[in-house]
């Protein structure tokens, strides 16, 4: 019994060494030609043109607005929602209202990316941004907030609810107000939880797909403004696999060198997590 649940703990480790594995493999051909100066530094994108340039700036600064906007819609509401499930919703509203929060994780995600194209990118051009362009960054990034807004407020609320109950009992003893007792106590205890969700919803908002593919568009531009198209790392992937380029061609090979540069963003965003809560667990304690 105890080999077996090693080997069920270690399949996760070995899935991450077969995915590095598939990723350096053609990352390492791909830098052979083009060297990683060249690939961080170079402010243009065309890999696909008769003029190439190989810089993922564009691509990365796409991503990251995408994920600075959903991050934006997510974690506030999410936090709140979260708040209030746990400190001050009664268990009868609770019953029904986290099932349907619950209910926004279940659409697929391309049902999101036509909604955001078709809906909020036409209502946000008529009430606020007139000189918008339909493919924007800004509407692809409210929209993945709302998709990931359950795993921050659900993962959010299971963490305060682990926080013991005499925590909260001595608070109250001691006079503190129920909006104190949420803020002052339960969260910072919940910190940790807390974090943890926020790190995942970051991830799944980095590796996003269909929703930044069909609305925030496929031109790669090194820009932070939301009113303008972007291509993102994961959008030019879906891009490069539609199995238009020869396998094993320069072209091809720079799908992997982009799928480890989100991987190692991926990795920097948990490892500044994790410093984060670790840094903060001693200041408190």
């Amino acid at each position: 019994m105890g080999l077996l649940l090693l080997a069920c703990g270690l399949v996760s480790l070995l899935t991450t060494a077969g995915i590095l594995y598939a990723l350096l493999s053609e990352s390492v051909l791909f830098f052979r030609e083009v060297s990683i100066l060249r690939f961080l530094t170079e402010r243009e994108w065309t890999p696909l043109f008769v003029e190439k340039h190989f810089g993922v700036l564009p691509l990365a600064s796409g991503t990251l607005l995408t994920t600075l906007i959903a991050m934006g819609v997510a974690v506030p509401l999410g936090l709140l929602s979260a708040i209030y499930l746990s400190e001050y919703a009664p268990e009868r509203a609770r019953r029904i209202l986290k099932p349907v929060l619950e209910v926004l994780a279940g659409i697929p995600t391309v049902v999101y990316g036509y909604f955001a194209l078709t809906f909020v990118s036409p209502l946000l051009r008529e009430w606020l941004f007139p000189q918008m362009g339909v493919l924007n960054a800004l509407s692809a990034g409210l929209v993945m907030g709302v998709m990931i807004l359950p795993m921050v407020s659900s993962l959010s609320e299971d963490a305060m609810l682990a926080v013991p109950r005499a925590l909260r009992e001595g608070a109250y003893a001691l006079g503190a107000r129920r909006h104190q007792v949420a803020l002052r106590v339960v969260l910072p205890a919940a910190l940790s939880g807390i974090v943890s969700a926020v790190l995942l919803a970051v991830a799944r908002a980095l590796g996003e797909t269909m929703i930044v593919a069909i609305a925030a568009g496929g031109q790669p531009r090194l820009t932070f403004n939301p009113l303008e198209g972007v291509q993102t790392m994961t959008a030019y992937m879906v891009q490069v696999g539609l199995g238009d380029m020869p396998h094993g061609s320069l072209e091809y090979r720079t799908l992997f060198a982009v799928g480890t540069a989100l991987f190692a963003l991926t990795l920097l965003f948990n490892s500044l997590g994790i410093w984060v809560v670790s840094r903060w667990r001693q200041e408190y304690r």
